[in-house]
């Protein structure tokens, strides 16, 4: 289970439990963003629009060959991201274009992400030799 901290200036303080109701919101999302496609498409979706300022919207068959997935795939991992509230999708007579729903949790996302990266590479650095050097000790 989940839990956030209580409110306080002091980091030693209890943890509060978050309602159930949250925690399962949390766990499927989590859940959701696990699989390395689903974070491609994300990203893919969520990189800034420069033309004309507008949302990135794309196909699900231009998502796959973007990505180099299969079309069936691609519709699956949609249709995930779009149960978590990422992605929102509109009608264009017979085409349906995908686009980032709540950038604010998708912005949350990346940063989570971003902050995973740096404490791998504070943890490791250093730590990754090669198989022969290993070998000659």
């Amino acid at each position: 289970m989940c839990a956030r901290k209580a409110e306080g200036p002091s980091s030693d303080e209890p943890l509060e439990e978050l309602p159930e109701d949250v925690e399962a919101f949390i766990d499927h999302f989590l859940g959701t963003m696990c699989d390395p496609s689903r974070r491609q498409i994300l990203a893919l979706l969520a990189a800034p629009a420069v033309e004309h300022e507008r949302p990135v919207e794309m196909r699900s068959g231009e998502i796959a060959r973007a990505l180099g997935l299969a079309h069936a795939t691609v519709s699956g991992h949609l249709r995930q991201l779009a149960r978590t509230g990422l992605l929102g999708s509109r009608r264009s007579g017979n085409e349906v274009y995908y686009s980032v729903r709540n950038h604010l949790l998708v912005r949350a996302f990346h940063d989570l992400v971003e902050a995973l990266y740096k404490e791998h590479q504070e943890r490791f650095k250093g730590k990754q030799e090669s198989p022969e050097s290993d070998r000659s000790a």
